[in-house]
Order: C-alpha cells, then sequence, then structure tokens
C-alpha cells in the first residue's frame, strides 16, 4: 500500500513537471509577465501540494513589486515556495541546468544559470541581471551559494549584490524555513551532503506533511550602497529571523 502510494504521488510530480515544461515551451515565449507569474504561481502550488508541502507567510514586510529578493537556501523545494506567493526570475547554479526535467523547467521559465569560478561568464551574466531589475523585474538569489543544514545561514557572497545597486532597487531579505507537526526543524528536507535530487524527492514523498514557512524582511536600500556592507545587512536579516548567524564572503 505505501509502495501504491509513493508510485502514485511520483507519477503524479512527473505528469505535473512535464505540464510545466509545456507551457515554458508554448505560453512564455509570448506571455506578458502578469500571466507568466500567475502560471508560475499556480504551477508552482500545485507542485507543493503534490509533495505535502503547505506554504505559510509569517508576519514581515510586504514584498516588493521591483526588487533583488535574496533568501537562504535549504532545498530545491525553495524557488517553488517563493514562486508560489512571488514570482521571480531566479539566478541559480549552472550544475541545476544539467538535472533532468527539473533543470529544462528552470531553464525554461528564464532562470539565470551561473557556472562557478568562470568570471567572465560572471561578469556577462551580471549585466543580464541589472538589465532584468531595470526592466521593472523581481530576481531572486540565494547569495549562499549552496544548500545549507536547516537553522544554519551559510556566508552570503557579495558579488551579485552589486546589481541592485547598478540598478538602483532594493534588496528584500527572505528567510525560509520547512518545520513538522511539532514546529521543529522538518527532517525530510535537508538536502547536504551526497544526496541526490531523486532520493530528496523520494523521502519527501514518502514523509509527512511539510510546512514551508516563508518571511519577508525589511528592504534595504541599495542606492549609494557597498555591497559587502549590503551582503552582510541582509544576511543579519535572515540569520535573526532564524534565529542563526555567521559572515559574509
Amino acid at each position: 500500500m505505501i509502495r501504491l502510494r509513493l508510485a502514485w504521488r511520483l507519477m503524479r510530480v512527473v505528469l505535473h513537471l512535464l505540464v510545466g515544461l509545456g507551457a515554458c515551451a508554448l505560453v512564455f515565449p509570448w506571455a506578458r509577465r502578469g500571466l507568466r507569474d500567475a502560471i508560475t504561481r499556480r504551477w508552482s502550488r500545485r507542485m507543493l501540494a503534490i509533495c505535502g508541502v503547505r506554504v505559510e507567510q509569517a508576519a514581515g514586510s510586504p514584498v516588493l513589486e521591483h526588487a533583488l529578493l535574496v533568501s537562504n537556501h535549504i532545498s530545491w523545494l525553495d524557488i517553488f515556495v517563493i514562486n508560489s506567493l512571488y514570482p521571480c526570475r531566479f539566478v541559480a547554479k549552472a550544475e541545476i541546468r544539467a538535472w533532468p526535467v527539473l533543470g529544462w523547467l528552470a531553464a525554461g521559465a528564464g532562470t539565470v544559470f551561473i557556472a562557478r569560478g568562470n568570471r567572465r561568464e560572471l561578469r556577462h551574466i551580471f549585466k543580464g541581471i541589472v538589465s532584468v531589475l531595470e526592466q521593472g523585474e523581481r530576481v531572486g538569489l540565494f547569495p549562499e551559494g549552496t544548500v545549507a543544514q536547516q537553522g544554519t545561514v551559510l556566508p552570503f557572497h557579495a558579488n551579485l549584490f552589486e546589481a541592485a545597486i547598478d540598478a538602483g532597487v532594493a534588496v528584500q531579505p527572505c528567510a525560509v524555513a520547512y518545520l513538522d507537526a511539532a514546529g521543529g526543524w522538518h527532517p525530510n528536507v535537508d538536502y547536504v551532503g551526497d544526496i541526490s535530487f531523486v532520493d530528496s524527492l523520494l523521502t519527501i514523498l514518502r514523509g509527512g506533511p511539510i510546512r514551508a514557512r516563508l518571511q519577508l524582511l525589511a528592504p534595504l536600500d541599495a542606492v549609494g550602497a557597498h555591497r559587502r556592507e549590503l551582503a552582510q545587512a541582509a544576511h543579519d536579516a535572515v540569520a535573526t529571523a532564524l534565529g542563526s548567524g555567521t559572515t559574509v564572503l
């Protein structure tokens, strides 16, 4: 019975991913931002529901329609959690592009991929992020550069905060957490170590309900700021919201 239930949920995930691919291929190329955002929001909510994830918005600040949204990074679920409420054009590591189905979906949704250690490509992508921000869109960024254990906020890399400064838009920190029924960190969500995407997905589908808590924090003015100071302020805000702390790179 348990295996049958898991197989059914896994099949629903695959079918939903295919629906997302179809939308990216057939609708997104010509759709205006409002329609893209509506599709992204609805699709993300459905994906999370299939995975047993319920999103809660904690008390905080109102979302900015035009900003660089920066968040701690725990799981591949993070993008869907944020997009379920506030669709963004995300910046992600290049490795995600190679993931089966999910990587294609991220690319079709307009995700900007960054290859580690490639300074020439980083500069080109940086200009692209500035351009997107200048067009009035919201860009999402995980400045830790990798996933972290729940309750821990890794150092924030400051380089891409320069994009907000150049575009003249605010930085809005965002704290993401995944809770179990008792209100503690949910053990099935952590994505650290050698765990693969498939293993992570199966662990989540096998487990019990997950509460994803999203808290938007006070925006930070980027005009005239230094990227390291901006990154440190964003990091401190997220770490305080999650009850942890560390430093900025």
